[in-house]
């Protein structure tokens, strides 16, 4: 590509474009450019990459679903083009059409299993990553139709005894259908299963539709075809659908024809069909007698007959030995065993943020995620996904997973040495040379002390975590950073003092600059908040400068710039009891609202049960929460509709609400709320790791006495400093 360097090509685009008629594009990336500080990476690649394929996706949506709105489309569909609806989005300029609104799924699957069927608030399942759907509706014989995704008000609910199994369900008068979708094993393969009950108060049909859409949008389906024993639908030549009993009437349609569901009631069957554009759409149709229950399996193998079998030991086994929470709150009970079960679906070996947006690799997720994992006592699932990290370090020493994001490496030296902190194992002989040169490269990444402006001495700009803003010198990275130089010091201290301690002297001196950069923000601003970074003013972007104080704990509880940043957000930066991420999240975000709480757990300040509860009623009906949530519908409105970092920090603010370590002590029971300890029932949470080793704690509340709390210890050395901070002890 050394051509590049003297072919006149910036001069040819600024030409073209301005015969045309177009903004000149290198002038326009320039202004784009100066919003942000001077840094050698942009938006990383793949950010850009999944960026273009979401919006190609809305701009198929664009041209698909305005145009036919009588088409049975996903529930997101149905409700942000109603212009009745509070979820409703004008469209005008807009190029793309997205889900804005109700970006809300959840996954099924089995553990160790990478595929992660989805299925939305009114039931469509999604069986593929990124695929066609399937959605079940009731044809009454006098004409009336149940469309699920249409119904104002529907249930749903996840079961968890034999695994994630999401119910749903509808009704319209008189007609009733109820859908129950998870994924089975069958002889050794994972197979995705949904069975559909079906009741009206007159004759009908059950009907199975092949939708070429899902959460996201359009879906291309270009052929179907029904076997000969009308009990099986072939997708594409390639995806098979398989129903428990024959169809009684098929039906097939193309975009040309419109939806199928136009045709239900046509007297002509077909059997195949196909659409060049890509908007097939079949339904097969199931006699249902007037007053009885009809039921319906549907199958769809989720792997083909030469994939290896299952031979792990399904979820009894993937849970064993959990630390296991007993409480008298049923939506805290609930949500927890919901996220642990969220945390084992998206850890088949990497670890994934959500099923279906996010289904990719990030450090900075990963660290949080495999964090929840050790805490709940899922040891080896974590440690198998940090096996993972080493082939992703290049030689340079620096973890990617996104160019231009400098937090990684302090995040993964820090969640492997809380790995071997709670483990009690020293550093494995094969982590000692990616750790050394992890740390290598943070010390070697800082900008020079002696540069003139308070980011000397700082990690360069980058884009960090997207929410934070455009490219700037982040304080979140600048912590990290530190954690990962105190990790590596830590990790290698038994083994190599002398590299060790380089690491340590490097921590320092990396703290003191950043001690010098805060204290020109707080001359500046004139209080000690943290900014986001050292030329930002304190905007929402400073929810990244918690990191001080969570997860690292490079800082005493109270801290006066810690705290002074937490009244900020709390004062300026919340909406309806949770933190409102104003940049690019344009929502309410649970994980980072509970950073807050942790924060302020940390410091003994009771607000941070408000900001729990606030939490807890922002969660789905099924225990999940979206990445952002819509301040007016309560429906996603960015990232993944089921995300797995917001799971993983509902574990951890349930774990340090009993048991969180503090130096060289343990603290128990500073978070229970008060509310429990009203009734007489026990309350339980463990064992639980720790670093100083594992711990069962017994809460035994005596309404109008002094509650009891007890445990039991198994120590890496001897019992350490024990505080027990039940609120009404401390009170």
């Amino acid at each position: 590509m050394s051509w590049m360097k003297w072919l006149p090509w910036r001069y040819l685009v600024k030409r073209v474009a301005h015969r045309h008629g177009f903004l000149d594009p290198i002038a326009l990336l320039g202004k784009l450019h100066s919003f942000a500080q001077p840094s050698e990476v942009g938006e990383p690649i793949e950010l850009l990459r999944a960026g273009v394929v979401f919006h190609a996706r809305g701009l198929i949506n664009s041209r698909v679903i305005q145009h036919n709105l009588d088409w049975v489309w996903p529930y997101w569909v149905e409700r942000q083009f109603d212009p009745e609806d509070v979820a409703f989005i004008p469209r005008a300029f807009s190029i793309t059409h997205i889900n804005l609104s109700n970006r809300n799924w959840t996954a099924i699957g089995q553990p160790d299993v990478d595929e992660l069927p989805i299925v939305d608030p009114r039931g469509l399942l999604t069986p593929f990553h990124d695929s066609w759907s399937l959605d079940a509706w009731l044809l009454a014989d006098d004409g009336r139709c149940l469309l699920p995704s249409r119904c104002k008000t529907a249930t749903q609910r996840q079961e968890l005894e034999d695994g994630p199994c999401v119910v749903t369900d509808s009704e319209l008068e008189g007609l009733a259908l109820s859908s129950r979708s998870r994924v089975v094993v069958e002889n050794g393969r994972p197979v995705c299963e949904m069975v559909i009950t079906a009741r009206a108060e007159t004759s009908g049909h059950l009907v199975i539709s092949l939708r070429p859409a899902n959460p996201e949008g359009v879906s291309f389906i270009n052929k179907v075809r029904l076997s000969e024993q009308s009990d099986a639908w072939t997708v594409d030549g390639k995806r098979a659908v398989f129903f428990s009993r024959p169809a009684e009437r098929h039906h097939v349609s193309d975009y040309r024809q419109g939806d199928v569901r136009i045709h239900l009631q046509d007297a002509e069957e077909q059997s195949d069909g196909q659409c060049d554009v890509g908007m097939v759409t079949a339904a097969a149709l199931f006699r249902v007698q007037a007053g009885k229950d009809s039921e319906l399996s549907v199958r769809i193998p989720l792997k083909d007959e030469s994939a290896p079998r299952i031979t792990s030991g399904g979820w009894a086994s993937a849970i064993d030995g959990h630390a296991r929470l007993e409480c008298p709150d049923e939506t805290w009970q609930f949500l927890y065993q919901a996220a642990l079960h969220s945390l084992v679906l998206h850890s088949p070996e990497d670890v994934y943020p959500g099923p279906y947006t996010y289904k990719r690799f990030w450090f900075r997720d990963a660290a949080f995620i495999i964090h929840a994992l050790l805490c709940a006592g899922l040891i080896d699932r974590a440690e198998r996904a940090l096996c993972q990290f080493p082939a992703r370090q290049l030689k340079n020493g620096y973890f990617r997973s996104q160019e231009g994001e400098w937090d990684a490496n302090g995040e993964v030296l820090w969640i492997l040495r809380r790995f071997h902190e709670l483990t009690g194992r020293p550093l494995d002989r094969e982590w000692q040379e990616p750790v050394r040169k992890g740390a290598r490269w943070i010390g070697k990444k800082r900008l020079s002390d002696t540069i003139e402006g308070p980011h000397a001495g700082l990690l360069p700009a980058g884009f960090s975590a997207e929410h934070l803003g455009p490219n700037d010198y982040y304080y979140w990275d600048d912590f990290w950073g530190i954690a990962g130089l105190k990790a590596a010091e830590s990790l290698l201290a038994p083994i190599d003092r002398e590299t060790s301690e380089r690491f340590g002297v490097g921590a320092r001196e990396f703290s003191q600059a950043v001690e010098r950069s805060l204290a020109t923000c707080e001359q500046r601003l004139k209080r000690p908040g943290m900014p986001a970074s050292p030329y930002r003013r304190l905007d929402a972007g400073a929810i990244g400068s918690l990191a001080m104080g969570y997860p690292t704990q490079l800082c005493e509880p109270d801290d006066p710039r810690l705290l002074d940043c937490v009244e900020f957000l709390l004062d300026k930066c919340f909406v309806k009891g949770a933190f409102y991420q104003d940049m690019i999240h344009s929502g309410l975000n649970v994980y980072l609202t509970l950073h807050v709480a942790q924060v302020l757990l940390r410091a003994e300040d009771p607000r941070f049960l408000a900001l729990v509860d606030a939490v807890a009623g922002l969660a789905s009906p099924t225990g999940q929460w979206p990445e952002a949530i819509h301040p007016a519908t309560g429906g996603g409105c960015m990232g993944d509709g089921h995300h797995v970092w917001a799971s993983a920090e509902w574990v951890l603010m349930v774990r340090n609400c009993f048991v969180r370590e503090e130096g060289d002590r343990l603290i128990l029971c500073a978070g229970i709320p008060p509310r429990w300890l009203e009734q007489d029932t026990p309350i339980r949470f463990g064992p639980a790791p720790t670093s100083f080793g594992s711990i069962s704690i017994t809460i035994t509340p005596r309404p109008g006495e002094t509650s009891e709390v007890t445990w039991e210890g198994s120590w890496h050395n001897a019992e350490p400093e024990i505080e027990v901070r039940l609120p009404e002890i401390r009170a």
